[in-house]
């Protein structure tokens, strides 16, 4: 039996190789837009592939759906108990980036700790006469530094080993791992945001998204950090509360910061700290890096988000094989009544 796989509103503006590929002699249907998808195409597809979940007007037209995958290591924006109601798994795709996530919050913290960004700038400004080794102010020895680790999973379990493998003492918080997850890589582990916060040199942010993780780098834990915090978020941004991030900036509080993610994407240019990072004010020149939420982005990676979810569609389809599924509760409360 030939099973449909449907992209209903395709993210990648190129050809559909891919796709096509990751689904074989199955058929693979395409759509740019979710108004464009015919009542046809929504009732004889069985698996749904989409970065957004799809619209709820859309949903009773699902006649065959029996899996939906979102391309993508979050699902926040995903309804999972509509789609469990329905008796749909939702699943993701965990591994796409792993390995680009981790080595983007790494490049982040070397660039701030070793004056990457900074060194260049002041060159341009005048080569020979800024020839000064000394003149950076923010350079760290790794190995005499504490990096700490918020979210011990995939991404931040490779964060963890990058930053051993340069000397630095890695500790690591993260309530929901079991007990020796920690042991297995040889770092340490503390219990609460603030032991790690207080002894860490640089901070590196590797959780979900959630309503326990929404500005769960609030002021609080920024204003009892150690002084001289470098942090980096390649997570989500809303992780981290940006006025709080701002003040603390201002207060001398977090020496520096590395950003891949913000609250609101693109950025707001409006926001007290986007604008003086754009305006070169003075007190945050070399202290902010930005960067357009384009830690996943390598060849490799955009290949595995385009061909893992048909792959994934398919185990289940054909030998009922369920990878990643994030919504197992509420399909479990639903088989239950």
């Amino acid at each position: 039996m030939g099973f449909n796989i449907l992209w209903p509103a395709m993210r990648w503006p190129d050809n559909r190789e891919i796709e096509t590929a990751s689904v074989a002699e199955h058929s693979a249907q395409f759509c740019e837009h979710y108004s464009e998808v015919s009542d046809a195409q929504w009732a004889n597809c069985h698996a749904v592939v989409s970065v957004n979940d799809i619209p709820a007007e859309y949903h009773g037209r699902l006649k065959q759906c029996r899996i939906f995958v979102t391309p993508k290591v979050g699902f926040d924006n995903i309804d999972l108990k509509a789609w469990g109601a329905l008796g749909i798994p939702v699943c993701n795709v965990p591994d796409y980036g792993t390995q680009e996530v981790a080595d983007h919050a790494m490049a982040l913290m070397l660039s701030l700790m070793k004056g990457i960004t900074f060194h260049t700038r002041e060159l341009k400004k005048d080569p020979k006469g800024l020839w000064r080794p000394a003149l950076n102010p923010y350079g760290r020895r790794l190995s005499s530094c504490v990096c700490g680790v918020v979210g011990l999973g995939r991404i931040g379990t490779a964060a963890a080993l990058r930053a051993k493998a340069f000397g630095m003492d890695v500790v690591m918080y993260d309530p929901y791992r079991e007990n020796g997850a920690e042991l297995s890589i040889g770092i340490r582990r503390v219990h609460t945001l603030a032991e790690l916060f207080a002894q860490a040199d640089v901070v590196t942010l590797h959780t979900p998204l959630s309503a326990e993780t929404d500005k769960l780098i609030n002021a609080d834990v920024l204003n009892a950090s150690k002084p001289g915090l470098i942090l980096v978020n390649t997570a989500r941004g809303p992780v981290i509360d940006l006025d709080a991030l701002y003040d603390a900036l201002r207060a001398n509080t977090v020496q520096a910061v590395g950003l891949d993610v913000l609250p609101q994407e693109p950025a707001d240019p409006e926001h007290p700290l986007i604008k003086a990072w754009a305006a070169d004010e003075e007190w945050i020149d070399h202290r902010l890096l930005l960067t357009p939420h384009s830690a996943f982005y390598t060849p490799e990676s955009v290949y595995d988000m385009r061909f893992k979810p048909g792959e994934i569609a398919l185990n289940y389809l054909t030998g009922g094989q369920l990878n990643n599924c994030v919504n197992e509760e509420f399909l479990v409360h639903s088989a239950s009544g």
